[in-house]
């Protein structure tokens, strides 16, 4: 994934030349300028990046002024594109009203270009289930991971075999996919958390999908693991945690999926 300086995908320009005539910026047709337009796409990609997150956050990374920050989370949530919650603070908080977080929508990741051909991919799959069984649809989910594991368990040569410094490393290697993952060390171990999924709409009809990218998920990093949250479910992250004393993987898929529904 880019850094936020090249979130846009675009190269910087020169200005005009001095005294060199100057043009009305481009305008879309729902009024947008082409270079609000790029700021959007921007934020958009932060968000797919980093899942909730405040505008003081987002500005800070854009290096905008809150105010201009704020005119484009209001265009998106006027276009459907993102939604904000209150921010959920650990522990005792300050007086005043808790900052709230802002995270895309199914429509604003659907912009993102993240759900090509998922029709196809959902009609396929209900063929498999038909003629094959369930059996069918998790030996198909299997064989779609495994390239992926072979990519990542080599991008993790260097890793060792620390679980929570592999899971910095499938972090990175996940991210180089598309994934926009990240991993962090918390008091009960660590979490990896992908804050894109790119078969999000046909994981929540089959859950397989989610249950092979677990499996490979515990044997890169070489420990059970939990599966806490899935977009497909209907969360905006999926989030995977790593005990701080887990058991070794010898073999199969130590893998546990625990539901954090509120």
């Amino acid at each position: 994934m880019k850094n936020a300086a090249a979130l846009s995908g675009q190269q910087p320009t020169a200005g005009p030349a001095v005294g060199a005539p100057t043009s009305a910026p481009a305008v879309s047709t729902s009024g947008a300028t082409a270079a609000e337009i790029s700021t959007r796409d921007r934020v958009t990609q932060l968000l797919l990046e980093r899942g909730a997150t405040t505008a003081a956050q987002l500005g800070v990374a854009l290096g905008l002024s809150p105010a201009a920050i704020r005119r484009h989370l209001d265009a998106m949530l006027a276009d459907g594109d993102v939604f904000a919650r209150e921010q959920t603070v650990q522990g005792s908080r300050g007086r005043g009203r808790p900052a709230k977080v802002f995270m895309l929508t199914e429509a604003g990741r659907v912009r993102c270009g993240t759900h090509h051909y998922d029709n196809m991919a959902t009609a396929a799959l209900r063929w498999i289930a038909r003629s094959g069984g369930s059996d069918a649809v998790e030996a198909f989910a299997a064989e779609q991971v495994s390239a992926l594991e072979s990519r990542c368990r080599a991008a993790m040569e260097d890793a060792g075999d620390d679980p929570l410094a592999r899971a910095e490393a499938l972090a990175a290697a996940l991210t180089a996919e598309g994934y926009a993952a990240n991993a962090t060390t918390i008091a009960s171990g660590g979490q990896l958390c992908q804050h894109h999924c790119p078969v999000a709409h046909v994981a929540a009809e089959f859950p397989q999908l989610c249950e092979a990218e677990t499996a490979v998920i515990s044997r890169l990093v070489g420990t059970h693991v939990q599966r806490l949250a899935t977009i497909a479910h209907g969360d905006g992250v999926c989030t995977t945690h790593i005990p701080t004393q887990p058991g070794r993987v010898q073999s199969g898929n130590p893998v546990t999926t625990v539901r954090t529904d509120r």
